[in-house]
Order: C-alpha cells, then structure tokens, then sequence
C-alpha cells in the first residue's frame, strides 16, 4: 500500500485478511509493504505497531527521508534499517548503456548515440538517481531523435535537464547532512569547503535567512571572544541581506562565510554557558551576596543590603577585587578564554584579575 493514499481504515483491512491467511489452512505469512512510509503520522504508524510485535504480518516501509526523524521509536526499535545508498557511477554507466541498447524497452530504435562528454555530464546531473538519469537520457535522445541528429552532445543533456539538479531537500536527510557540512567547515577554518556548501544550500532552494542564522550561532559558538568582530560581521550580513535580497545578498554571506572560517576558534563562550546553567540547575535557591544586593530604601539598607560594596570606577584601573558569586559557589570559574585572537589578550588580563579576587578572603567582602 502506498502511505500517500492508505489511512488506518486501510491498515485495518489487510491486517484483516493476514489474520486470515495466518490462521486459514495454508497458514500462510503476509508481507506488507507500505512504500512512503514517512507519509504515515503517529496515530496511523501506531495503528501498524501491534500487529508487527504479533507477527501477523512483515512490515517493509520505503522511505526517502531519514527515518530516525520520520518513523515512530517504537515502531523504528522493531524495524532493522537497511540503507539504500545513490548508485555509483558504474552503476549508472551500466544503465544508460543498457537504456541506450535495449531493442525492446530502450531507445535503440531511434538511431542516436550517447557522446562520452554527454554521458560525462548526465551522470554528474543524475547525482547518483538512476531515475533521473533515465529521464533525463530519453528527453534528450527524444529530442535529437526528433531534430533528425544521431548525436546526443553536452548541450542536448544541459537543454533535457534544464539546471542542475542539486542533491539537497530543504527538510530531509540531506538538508542535516549539508548544513553539518557547511558548520564543520566553518569551524575547520576552510572557507573553500563552506562556500561550497553554503553556495549548494542556496542553489538547492534553501532559505538565506536560515543559513544567516546558522553564521550568527557559530559566531558566538565557535569563535565568541577570539574575534567579536564575528558576531557584528554576521549580524551585519544578515541585515545587509534583508536590505539586499537576492542576488545580491549572496555576496555579504559570502563575506560573512569567509570571515567565519579564517577567524581564531574558540568554544569557551559555550562552554561557559553549559556549565554555568549546570550549576544553577543544581542549585536553584541560592541567594545574592548582601553587599551588592541593590538597597533603594532604608530598611533595605538597614538590613545590611550594599554594605561594603566597592565602586570599581573609583579604583586604580577601574578593578577591585571583590567576590560577586553566591558564597555556596565562591571560586567557580566557567569561563575559560583560549589562547586565540583577542582571547589571548583577555585570558592574560582575567587571569590576573581573578588571582587578586582570590587573595580577598570572605572576612574581607
């Protein structure tokens, strides 16, 4: 059964008549195959999930998408997954020749010939799609056929297919795999590598604004304090491209991409973030230190609130030291600058900032 077309009324019936076949005389096992199965939402995939655990029938689904995202858990636990993975090129070389040479079902009787730079260029369209590749191939050869020629050339395969047919879905499994591309890129400080994956995104269809975002993520992500400069460079991109549109926007992404891969790298902004949400998990009631407890009204400040907090302006430097955490966590540290781009420069000041705070002791606050 076809999921586009099946609903649980349909499920129902032939799970129906495998019950029979199963208890009838021949006892007889009853596949099923659901093709699309991702069509299938949860209530309709719950509907299969009993009558697989019994064994009333063997369920095979079909699906282009990633299943882990698209079948039930459940469902998917009682499945063993077999990945069909693009033809190689062989293996399409192997059935343009077959198409191109078939009598019966092929295209040998319209007396045209595949030119070795045509098929060069059909299998690099086709993308490993054996289908497409078949289309594709009988357009053309219709087409020449037609013309009166008995050459089909580059130009004929580039008319058939009208653009490149860019292997990407802006929902599927290749749209993860292509956008984790683009972000290791980034973060591997390739700018050649994430061009080409940013540009395959925007070909492909994909929203700008999505890959924009991606770059403003990274750039506090991955690059934080190594380069600040990062984060107003992808904003930047991202505004200049709202102002811009298409085509023209694509050049401050590409600015904005290239900058990203050949900033310094640095995770400790998110590292810092992680462990700092730990620990106010882990502790949810603590309290803030009396002395820069804000203290508008005398019974605020009567109770102790503000006092003996330090005006860091009227220090040498503009820095005291001072504890400002919780006392449950006094000496925690989550931030932990590396020693690229400017987060060297902060790391060495930060560093001899908090080795002061150390020597204050809690007499001292």
């Amino acid at each position: 059964m076809s999921a586009v077309l099946a609903g649980v009324k349909e499920i129902r019936e032939q799970v129906d008549r495998a019950r029979q076949r199963q208890t009838g005389l021949f006892k007889q096992t009853t596949v099923l195959f659901v093709d699309e199965i991702h069509r299938f939402n949860k209530a309709q995939q719950d509907a299969l999930l009993p009558h697989v655990e019994r064994g009333t029938v063997v369920l095979i689904g079909a699906t282009t998408e990633n299943p882990s995202f698209e079948v039930n858990a459940a469902l998917l636990s009682r499945c063993k997954v077999l990945v069909l993975e693009s033809h190689a090129e062989a293996d399409l070389r192997a059935l343009l020749d077959r198409a191109m040479n078939d009598q019966v079902r092929g295209l040998s009787t319209l007396g045209v010939d595949l030119a070795d730079e045509a098929s060069v260029a059909l299998l690099g369209a086709a993308c490993g799609d054996a289908r497409t590749a078949l289309n594709t191939l009988e357009v053309a050869a219709r087409a020449v056929a037609a013309q009166g020629r008995d050459i089909i050339d580059v130009s004929d395969i580039e008319e058939a297919v009208q653009r490149p047919i860019i292997r990407y879905d802006k929902a599927g499994d290749q749209h993860y795999r292509v956008v984790s591309a683009f972000i290791k890129s980034l973060r591997g400080s390739d700018p050649d590598a994430a061009l080409h994956y940013m540009v395959r995104m925007l070909e492909a269809g994909e929203d700008p604004l999505f890959v924009l975002r991606r770059m403003v993520i990274f750039a506090s992500e991955d690059i934080g304090n190594a380069d600040p400069e990062a984060l107003r460079v992808a904003v930047a991109a991202t505004e200049a491209f709202r102002l811009m549109g298409m085509p023209e926007g694509a050049l401050p992404m590409t600015q904005c991409a290239t900058y990203l891969a050949c900033a310094p790298k640095s995770n400790a902004v998110i590292v810092a973030y992680k462990d700092a949400r730990k620990d106010v998990l882990a502790n949810p009631g603590l309290g803030v230190p009396k002395h820069i407890i804000n203290a508008p009204t005398p019974l605020d400040r009567s109770l102790g609130a503000g006092r003996g907090y330090k005006y860091p302006h009227e220090f040498a430097g503009h820095y005291v030291p001072d504890h400002y955490l919780p006392d449950e966590l006094r000496g925690r540290r989550y931030y932990h600058p590396s020693d690229q781009g400017y987060e060297r420069e902060v790391a060495q000041r930060l560093e001899r900032w908090r080795a002061q705070r150390d020597a204050v002791a809690p007499s001292d606050d």
